[in-house]
């Protein structure tokens, strides 16, 4: 059973970058047909897709977000990251990162998610 783990800070100042590291067990990030995504949830707010690594290696973001975003991976800890730089209050939330099956732009399509994290933007 695959379990993922968010970690990171709670609290980042704007236009400072916002780094989260998702740590996963039960499966590797390199197996075939597995999508590592970040998404988030905004408070009052529904879902948000910020983007993929596939298993490939390749990534895929949301457009809105696509030029402060970037998500890499370390294979030999079996970990994905997310920064999203130049943050502002409007970034506040619940940061999640979850695996899917196939390339989805929709968070209903995840199956397996962690339990979220909360960060704040604030000065």
């Amino acid at each position: 059973q695959v379990q993922l783990q968010e970690s990171g800070p709670g609290l980042v100042k704007p236009s400072q970058t916002l780094s989260l590291t998702c740590t996963v067990s039960g499966a590797s990030i390199t197996s075939a047909y597995n999508y590592w995504s970040w998404i988030r949830q905004p408070p009052g707010k529904g879902l948000e897709w910020i983007g993929y690594i596939a298993y490939t290696g390749s990534w895929h973001y949301n457009p809105s977000l696509k030029s402060r975003t970037s998500i890499s991976r370390d294979t030999s800890k079996n970990q994905f990251t997310l920064q999203l730089s130049s943050v502002s209050p409007e970034d506040t939330a619940v940061y999640y990162c979850a695996r899917g099956r196939k390339p989805s732009l929709d968070p209903n399509e995840y199956s397996d998610w962690g339990q979220g994290t909360q960060v704040t933007v604030s000065s």
